[in-house]
């Protein structure tokens, strides 16, 4: 326990109270926020944005990472593979969102990386996570992931690699891949307004905290798992190390946030978005919980399905939108909301659905006692 507070501690003080200083690097750096220019879709309610420091997800990456090696080594709990897992999408998708970022802090315009070239550096972080984490078992077998889609816990009769080792591989592969790069889009997309992605991320990787200390209060024995028994206990692997990190990073997020908030002080660009997806991917992954984080993560898919929405509405009417602008958040704006009203009533909706998934999953652990 003491590990998993002294990790929220310090990456709270971090990101709370370095921010300052990282914002003065920025502005010498020259990084700040480059506005949507007149070939893309022109929201001129943000104007007043422009040349705000941005890529401040650097910042909360720093933070998370700091706050975990010390909570790890300071309760004598050494990191493990899984919480290096996490740390890996964590810094491999904002490495990606950097890089975009970085683009468009250099042209001064809004267009950084392709979407193809998104993906394609996605697929470059997510396979090797997939891999490893199907790989080095420890003395009962178990690995950071699972062969298995899980909803609250693996689902025996959806074994991914049914149908052989080397297509379940791709199977498997591919499966991971869609989860984080659906994860690392959607956070990338509901960044759009002051605080909104940091605030729906805290309640996200909150819940998850609770999950996976919850699966390390009710974790399987030994003989448990080599029973293969459906008992009401967790084979996660490493649950407490995962508790530690996803608290690290929760709190890192609220540290952000105090500067974030509207009206932001600095803006967490694209590294932090897909970071904060990278995170959700690999939390639900290893947590064993892929479909349940669709619940947890929710008010992460309200943005990208609304996109999928006017796409589609566009192209079956031949020219009609059904918002008046997507993401759903900007369609609010258009209609007159107050940026500070559709942040907050998005914290409630992202608090909500966070509170129903860890409720829903605590239930079917009663079900289970």
């Amino acid at each position: 326990m003491r590990s998993l507070l002294t990790a929220a501690a310090i990456s709270l003080a971090f990101t709370l109270f370095l921010t300052p200083v990282f914002l003065r690097l920025f502005r010498r750096w020259g990084w700040g926020q480059v506005i949507r220019t007149p070939e893309d879709v022109h929201n001129p309610s943000h104007e007043a944005k422009r040349g705000t420091p941005t890529m401040g997800g650097t910042i909360f990456i720093l933070g998370t990472i700091v706050g975990y090696l010390v909570g790890c080594y300071t309760g004598n709990n050494p990191p493990t593979i899984s919480g290096w897992l996490v740390i890996w999408m964590m810094v491999g998708f904002g490495a990606v969102g950097f890089i975009d970022d970085f683009m468009k802090v250099r042209s001064q315009r809004s267009l950084g990386l392709s979407g193809w070239r998104k993906i394609v550096g996605q697929i470059i972080v997510v396979v090797p996570f997939a891999t490893v984490a199907l790989s080095f078992p420890n003395a009962w077998g178990q690995t950071p992931a699972s062969a298995y889609i899980s909803v609250f816990r693996d689902v025996p009769w959806l074994w991914l690699f049914a149908l052989g080792p080397i297509i379940g591989w791709l199977v498997y592969i591919a499966w991971v891949t869609f989860i984080g790069v659906a994860w690392s889009n959607s956070t990338n997309v509901t960044d759009g307004l002051d605080g909104l992605a940091a605030g729906v991320g805290i309640f996200v990787t909150g819940a998850y905290s609770l999950v996976v200390f919850w699966q390390f209060n009710q974790s399987c024995q030994a003989p448990d798992i080599l029973a293969d028994t459906p008992l009401a206990c967790y084979p996660t692997r490493d649950p407490f190390d995962l508790a530690i990190v996803s608290a690290a990073f929760a709190a890192a997020l609220v540290g952000f946030l105090w500067w974030n908030a509207p009206k932001a002080n600095v803006f967490m660009g694209d590294v932090g978005s897909m970071a904060i997806g990278g995170v959700i991917a690999a939390m639900s992954i290893l947590s064993r919980t892929e479909i349940l984080g669709v619940l947890i993560a929710g008010a992460f898919i309200i943005g990208p399905g609304s996109v999928i929405l006017q796409r589609m509405y566009f192209k079956v009417t031949r020219g009609k939108r059904l918002f008046l602008m997507s993401p759903f958040h900007h369609h609010l704006e258009m209609r007159g909301w107050s940026e500070i009203s559709i942040v907050v009533r998005m914290w409630i909706i992202a608090g909500l659905l966070a509170v129903t998934g860890v409720g829903l999953f605590y239930v079917e652990w009663l079900s289970r006692a």
